[in-house]
């Protein structure tokens, strides 16, 4: 038996017992006749103490342990003399009778602490040793409980997890597909899937009624923060459902994670926002609403006054920042350097502060009288002390999505958006196909098996472009977590929507006749939802990367930097897969 206990379970009521622990040296600290060494495992840390005047030798053999050692120990549970407050184990500790060195270590690239020296890079070089860390292992642990909050919130209500195969037929259309080459079949390919969607649409035409899936996915696209190649998702469908079934019931699986995971309860609806209105008032289908700042459109107001940047634009509008305005100059400088970054591309800011007396003071002053001000003032119902801040330009889409980031970085510089707290929003009616001018054809904003708004169906043949989807998006905090729609389970309907995005019925086939086929036998209404795991669990642990909560992630190329991978096949692993490689 290598350890009778965990070093991170024993507590002062264990005093007087004999026990053996193993694990890694985390410290080791010599104080006089006395060696201190902290002994580390999954479940915690535990002092060890070797005393010289007992046993010379092993306070010897102590003295020559080095960081990560897997030891064995064997002692006596006593009483510290000197408690340590913030560690479980700290009115404890272990006096040594005996040891073993189960395995010698290298001194480690980095330091094995909450507070690391080791820069991203390295750590993902050595992520065996990053995963020894307390900070990592709890996001790990954190995503295991969610998970099996998943399965068992699920499984109580009659889904079944089924597991859906992992090389499928590859789907251009949408993001790009990872491609695995069959040896067996030369020149031919399977692709990894981007989602289990037609599979589980199967599984609805088989009779299984409620399906789920905690699921590795694969999306050959560029990469951040939230994105990884790989990723998984708890994926769900349900018969003879509508939209409103599907909300209720998945709405209710976060509250559940919420109240089982950080003990937070979510008793009120999630409020509902179209589309539109989240466009509308926040520049986002993802807005975060653990603050205000709504969007309000000026262009009545504003325009005609001579000043030649509103003047001309095709959209003006502002937010309202409370108690913003003691920003000095710099601080505005530094919000218009902001807002022109190429990556944001607005021209630049226009800004009033309301004053204590009341009145306005605004950066652009000689073109407004304070008549016109005072109407700004009560467009935002503004109060002495707020900031109001202004983008105008010629494509209003784009500049609604320039003062969104406007918004979210006041949010950031006021402290606006903690992470401790959570608020959770439906936004539905999505449109359902989006308008590309460069291949001059429709592209389903979703997945071509969204179903439209039933009463938007007959716009299909006359105005296709105003159709809204049946679809809705799980947004936690500014960040989509899940989405998912109502399918089109009519063969009929399913071709229409072929032929709207440009598929000839031979292409359709092709790629999809089997989900048609399968339509033909008695499809069941339908309708689904996916959630993002790992951002699920970035959320819950508020990290502001989804990396640190997966065991194994890739760098921002794309690179497992531990494994080498991707990596180049020998000659002769090309030659068995039919394979040439040309790098063009």
């Amino acid at each position: 038996m290598y350890r009778t206990n965990t070093c991170g379970e024993l507590r002062l009521a264990d005093a007087g017992q004999n026990v053996t622990l193993a694990g890694w040296v985390q410290k080791v600290r010599k104080m006089g006749g006395m060696t201190f060494v902290d002994i580390r495992d999954r479940y915690g840390i535990t002092q060890l103490v070797f005393n010289e005047e007992t046993d010379a030798s092993l306070c010897e053999q102590a003295n020559r342990l080095g960081r990560e050692f897997v030891i064995q120990v064997t002692g006596a549970v006593k009483e510290r003399t000197s408690k340590n407050a913030n560690m479980p184990t700290g009115d404890i500790e272990i006096t040594v009778s005996g040891f073993k060195v189960l395995n010698p270590s290298i001194t480690p690239p980095f330091t094995i602490e909450d507070e690391t020296d080791g820069g991203d890079d390295l750590r993902m070089k050595y992520r065996y040793l990053d995963l020894r860390r307390r900070t990592v292992r709890a996001n790990l642990e954190l995503r295991h409980r969610m998970a099996m909050e998943v399965r068992r919130y699920l499984s109580d209500l009659q889904f079944l997890e089924v597991e859906t195969p992992v090389l499928v037929n590859s789907t251009p259309e949408g993001a790009r597909d990872f491609v695995v080459p069959s040896r067996m079949n030369p020149g031919m390919f399977y692709a990894l899937p981007q989602s289990p969607q037609t599979l589980k649409q199967l599984l609805m035409v088989s009779g299984f009624d409620r399906y789920f899936q905690i699921v590795k996915c694969f999306r050959d696209e560029d990469l951040r923060a939230d994105r990884q190649p790989e990723f998984t998702q708890i994926d769900c469908e349900m018969s003879f459902v509508e939209q409103n079934d599907v909300l209720t019931t998945f709405e209710g699986m976060i509250k559940h994670l919420f109240r089982s995971v950080p003990g937070i309860e979510m008793s009120d609806a999630f409020p509902r926002m179209t589309y539109a209105d989240a466009m509308k008032f926040y520049g986002s289908d993802k807005p975060d609403l653990r603050f205000g700042m709504q969007f309000v459109e000026l262009k009545e107001l504003m325009e005609g006054h001579g000043f030649s940047v509103f003047d001309d634009a095709a959209y003006i509008g502002g937010i309202c920042a409370s108690g913003a305005a003691q920003y000095t100059r710099k601080q505005i400088d530094e919000l218009t350097d902001f807002v022109r970054r190429p990556q944001i591309g607005a021209k630049g800011l226009v800004y009033a502060r309301i004053e204590a007396d009341g009145s306005v003071k605004s950066s652009v002053d000689k073109f407004y009288p304070q008549e016109v001000l005072q109407s700004l003032k009560a467009a935002f119902q503004a109060n002495p002390g707020d900031l109001i801040l202004i983008l105008s330009g010629d494509d209003p889409d784009r500049t609604r999505k320039q003062l969104s980031e406007l918004r979210l970085e006041m949010g950031n510089r006021l402290g606006l958006r903690d992470k401790n707290r959570f608020v959770c929003l439906w936004v539905v009616d999505f449109p359902l196909l989006e308008w590309d001018d460069e291949t001059q054809r429709f592209y389903a904003m979703h997945h071509p098996f969204t179903s439209p708004k039933p009463e938007d169906i007959g716009l299909l043949d006359s105005n296709p472009g105003t159709v809204r989807a049946n679809a809705y998006d799980m947004v936690i905090n500014g960040v989509e977590v899940g989405g998912g729609s109502i399918r089109i389970h009519d063969s009929v309907l399913q071709q229409k929507m072929f032929n709207i995005l440009g598929f000839t019925e031979e292409r359709a086939q092709e790629q999809f006749g089997f989900l048609m086929n399968a339509f033909r036998y008695g499809a069941p209404p339908h309708g689904g939802i996916a959630y993002g795991l790992d951002r699920l669990v970035s959320l819950f642990a508020g990290l502001d990367s989804i990396r640190d909560c997966i065991a194994f992630p890739k760098n921002n190329a794309g690179r497992d930097v531990m494994l080498d991978a991707p990596a180049a096949l020998e000659a002769e692993q090309l030659k068995e897969l039919n394979i040439k490689v040309v790098i063009q």
